[in-house]
């Protein structure tokens, strides 16, 4: 880690909706309406972006929890403005208070935990995993 992060980091991210992230994307018979994995997608990149500046060359953050709410649906077309704010630190994982709203109302809140993980030793791991498996 190249130095503490502190309490308050945040990020912002403005996301256009499009098709792809919409629950039709997924199955025709549903609305097209933003889904909530991509919702929360969107929330954790947000963090990512906040934490990066903090993280030594070959460091990245990883979600190791989320809890969210999704309260209002949005639509094709519209923006929504994704906010996450570190607003804990419990050891090693970083706790971040995240928003989503569209250009009428907030749709979505909750907490995103992540931790710092060493993107090449990641790999290396899951590489030699997939080896003992196969």
């Amino acid at each position: 880690m190249a130095r503490p992060v502190p309490i308050g980091t945040r990020a912002e991210a403005e996301i256009l909706i499009e098709f792809k992230h919409t629950l039709s994307a997924y199955n025709s018979k549903l609305p097209p309406v933003l889904s909530t994995p991509h919702m929360i997608g969107f929330m954790e990149h947000a963090c990512l972006i906040a934490q990066e500046p903090y993280c030594d060359a070959g460091e990245i953050t990883v979600g190791t929890a989320i809890h969210v709410e999704h309260r209002a649906p949005t639509t094709i077309g519209q923006r929504i403005f994704v906010d996450a704010t570190l607003e804990n630190v419990d050891g090693r994982f970083f706790i971040y208070r995240v928003t989503a709203r569209n250009e009428q109302q907030q749709i979505g809140s909750g907490r995103v935990h992540r931790t710092v993980v060493n993107l090449e030793n990641f790999r290396r791991k899951f590489a030699s995993e997939a080896r003992a498996k196969g």
